[in-house]
């Protein structure tokens, strides 16, 4: 790894960039994923940011189940961001659809339309466990480096192997998720 690829590297982990993307939430994890960039949590003292636009992030957070009208643009959303990236999953909503589970309104979980790298379990969860959660996101984004995507891969929180592979869509196998814990 050349100079160039090792500070890339350095700065994903140290610097997130983020985009969130509300997929048809209630906006309860909306309201905690902005509480943990408060001053009471601090995110940005560890670098993490909200971007305002897909093209400058690193890292994608989902909150809310995929609806009809939200499936297209997620997937014109998550093409957007500049490789490597890594996908949140924020809430019960994006992993199972949680208590809309047989709604006629939804497309399913996020993980049937795009990679998802970290789960983030809750209704809502707490601004600790999002920022757990992103901090677990940051480390994969590093560890990519500037490989080419090839599937996506999904890393329980306590482990700390080497997660290769980028952020293709994988349609043949769907590793378990990672769910971060508070």
């Amino acid at each position: 790894m050349n100079l160039w690829n090792k500070l890339m590297c350095y700065s994903r982990r140290h610097s997130p960039w983020l985009f969130h993307m509300n997929s048809g939430s209630c906006n309860g994890c909306d309201i905690e994923l902005v509480a943990s960039l408060s001053p009471r949590y601090d995110a940005e003292q560890l670098g993490v940011r909200l971007e305002g636009s897909p093209r400058h992030a690193d890292i994608l957070c989902v909150t809310g189940p995929v609806t009809h009208n939200a499936a297209a643009a997620i997937r014109t959303v998550y093409g957007q961001v500049l490789g490597p990236k890594a996908v949140v999953a924020i809430g019960s909503c994006p992993a199972t659809t949680n208590v809309f589970i047989d709604s006629r309104t939804l497309e399913g979980p996020l993980s049937k339309h795009i990679p998802v790298d970290v789960f983030v379990p809750g209704c809502p969860p707490r601004p600790d466990a999002i920022i757990l959660g992103v901090a677990k996101a940051a480390e994969i984004l590093a560890e990519r480096g500037n490989q080419p995507p090839a599937e996506s891969v999904m890393i329980p929180i306590g482990e700390s192997a080497c997660c290769a592979g980028g952020c293709a869509r994988a349609e043949a196998a769907k590793p378990a998720p990672t769910e971060v814990q508070a």
